[in-house]
């Protein structure tokens, strides 16, 4: 009998079948386990040195080896790759072709982890598996052309590639953990795996944080004794410096997200310490200038409860976001707060790690909690997400740093910021603006957008990743659906009969207290808008002009609200003339009041849009604009509070006097008048 000739995509869906098939025989037990057992436990906390959070420096070390046995729950012997099972949707592999390097990715970023925990435990074993053995095995597979692992060198004509970030993320660990990682290799292996790293290394890159890959390489190399292309390395170093703007903020061509931070100032502060103070000192010099700028800025953006903002890209490395914090321990002579910043890097960690939906199969999902696939980019595997074991590098500051030794505060939440008043930062050059709300303990973010969906082929940059007017820690950002459900942005009825956000944002001032864009429709140039907003103590007023010359249909969300533990409830109160719309999770109420060119609030409820919960419920203005009409400005209050908190006249109506006339202005209840327009 003849057999029918069998694709190599079938083949490639009958192993990964069969594999997934043996790992999850190997989780079964693990999938028995009670849910919410599937959390990091702080063992013994110490409320005395981390009064809030209870995290010493050896529960950090705890929470790493949590992670890091999760990953090695998918190894048997030495020969098993750091291959996790992959999650629906548009995360690779989706052939054959990718999977060595998913591969190099869980090795590579897994041994984030796994480094600052070698150089503390040489001898660590994980299921009776010695740890740096497996990691040494699994790199001298990297060089085996027989080994299915096996990278070969990068072509003469090949641009940069994944091998490139994940072979400087190697460089990183090597620079950790040399005595570990390198120095028991033979001489043979050491050239072998020079060479192959270097043929990436010195080679092209990607204008964005991705020169530090190269940088990486190349200067551990060096320090080595290797000949490297040092013209290429002092370029890339320049080039990453050029990056820089101002108050700590690196932009990442064209973004300002946490690349500016957990890559950028992580990068620049970690390569000054293990190699730049010593060969290019007044390089390094300027990377700690800068990391110095950001202390003023970045630690607001974290919430009261030390929690980070759910935006920008490669939101599944999280904690990733805290990596710089702790060394700025090294920056003697500063006046820092580390207490507040070892507050808030301990509390992003456990904001995920004692969340029950953070694990699935032992390995963090891709997502902000579960798996939440609006936020995923097709440039991640499963393993991609160990990118946030760069929060683990802050092993490598002493024990007897004051970034571990001094006891835990939360800086201007204890004291500095009052009750009933709302706290600004505005990030020049960059144009962020961050927002603490003391009477809920939140943080917000305005951030740059400003990409056609023609243009981001990558499908992350034009998307609700960054296209939202503002980003809040205690409300995640939630997906757009497709019968016009939105959450913090507006949508447009366009030429198509679909709806469509904007995201075509141009930054205009801060004044005032006032934060001020001018948008466009993507799909039609004619649809314009100004926008204004104003955070106040319990929300957002805004004001925003239509200059679009056609009639629309139009709707701006508030923020979402996931079902928690029992159903969202809804409700209206009247004050002053205006309606109020208001929703109840049990955790907190969002209010909604038109006050200018709103037909009506809707209160609408989803399924699948929202990273907390698979339901959730917002509240939806809508308007029937007509141009020409007696009015073009659309001004609306967006409100919280704590549920159970109950709403008075001057909760709902912040603002007195809204006046719509020669100018647009209202009166403050200080009785101050500011103008808009």
């Amino acid at each position: 009998m003849k057999l029918k000739k069998i694709s190599v995509s079938v083949l490639f869906l009958i192993a990964t079948s069969m594999w997934i098939f043996s790992c999850e025989g190997k989780k079964e037990a693990v999938e028995q386990e009670d849910q919410s057992k599937n959390v990091f436990d702080v063992v013994n906390p110490d409320f005395e040195i981390s009064p809030y959070t209870g995290m010493t420096r050896q529960h950090w070390k705890d929470a790493a080896l949590y992670l890091l046995e999760g990953a090695f729950s998918y190894v048997d012997d030495l020969d098993d790759p750091m291959k996790f099972p992959k999650l629906p949707g548009k995360s690779y592999p989706h052939d054959e072709n990718s999977v060595p390097t998913e591969k190099l990715e869980g090795l590579c970023r897994t041994l984030f982890v796994a480094a600052p925990l070698l150089k503390d435990d040489p001898e660590l074993t994980i299921g009776g598996l010695g740890v740096a053995e497996y990691y040494r095995h699994q790199i001298m597979n990297l060089l085996d052309s027989t080994d299915a692992s096996y990278i070969p060198h990068r072509r003469e004509e090949q641009g940069p590639t994944q091998i490139l970030v994940e072979f400087g993320a190697l460089g990183m660990s090597l620079f950790v953990a040399p005595d570990i990682l390198w120095e028991p290799l033979s001489q043979q292996d050491k050239d072998k795996l020079a060479a192959t790293m270097l043929s990436y290394g010195d080679g092209p890159t990607v204008s964005s944080n991705w020169k530090f890959f190269n940088i990486f390489v190349l200067s551990f190399f060096k320090g080595q004794g290797y000949d490297v292309n040092e013209d290429l390395l002092v370029e890339y170093l320049h080039k990453s410096l050029e990056h820089y703007r101002a108050d700590g903020w690196y932009n990442d061509a064209p973004a300002y997200d946490y690349y500016s931070m957990w890559a950028f100032q992580l990068y620049g502060s970690m390569w000054s310490e293990v190699f730049g103070n010593q060969y290019y000192p007044e390089i390094s010099a300027k990377f700690l200038s800068n990391f110095e700028d950001m202390v003023d800025n970045y630690p607001y953006l974290f919430s009261e409860h030390g929690e980070m903002i759910m935006f920008g890209r490669s939101i599944s490395y999280r904690m990733g976001s805290v990596a710089p914090f702790p060394f700025m321990g090294q920056l003697e002579g500063k006046d820092i707060n580390l207490g507040w910043l070892r507050r808030i890097s301990s509390g992003v960690l456990l904001q995920f790690l004692q969340n029950p939906a953070f694990m699935k199969d032992s390995v963090p999902t891709l997502g902000f909690y579960d798996h939440f696939e609006p936020a995923v980019q097709n440039y991640s595997c499963r393993g991609s997400v160990y990118w946030m074991g760069k929060a683990f590098l802050g092993l490598l500051i002493p024990e007897d740093s004051p970034f571990w030794t001094v006891q835990e505060n939360n800086g201007p939440w204890e004291k500095e910021f009052e009750k009933d008043q709302v706290y600004n930062k505005f990030q020049d050059i960059s144009n962020l603006l961050i927002t603490d709300y003391p009477n809920i303990g939140a943080s917000e973010v305005r951030i740059w957008c400003h990409e056609k969906v023609a243009d981001d082929w990558q499908k992350f940059r034009s998307t609700e990743n960054y296209n939202r007017l503002s980003y809040n820690s205690a409300f995640p950002w939630q997906a757009d659906g497709p019968d016009g459900e939105v959450a913090m942005n507006y949508l447009i009825k366009n030429a198509k009969e679909e709806w469509e956000a904007f995201r075509l944002y141009t930054f205009r001032k801060y004044e005032d207290e006032i934060y001020y864009r001018d948008v466009v429709l993507e799909t039609d140039g004619s649809i314009k808008m100004q926008l204004a907003e104003m955070p106040l103590p319990n929300g957002i007023l805004r004001v925003d002009r239509n200059l679009s010359n056609k009639a629309i249909d139009m709707r701006l969300g508030h923020y979402a609200l996931p079902k928690l533990d029992q159903e969202i409830t809804s409700s209206t109160q009247t004050v002053g003339g205006y309606e109020a719309s208001i929703i109840d999770n049990g955790e907190y109420q969002l209010a909604m009041i038109p006050l200018s060119g709103w037909d009506s609030v809707e209160v609408v409820t989803s399924t699948g849009l929202n990273p907390v919960s698979h339901q959730s419920t917002v509240l939806n203005a809508v308007s029937s604009y007509s141009f020409g009409s007696d009015s073009n400005i659309h001004a609306v209050l967006m409100l919280w509070k704590w549920s159970g908190e109950t709403w008075t006249k001057e909760d709902l109506m912040p603002v007195k006097e809204f006046r719509v006339e020669e100018d647009v202005s209202f009166l403050m209840p200080d009785g101050s008048r500011k103008v808009i327009y």
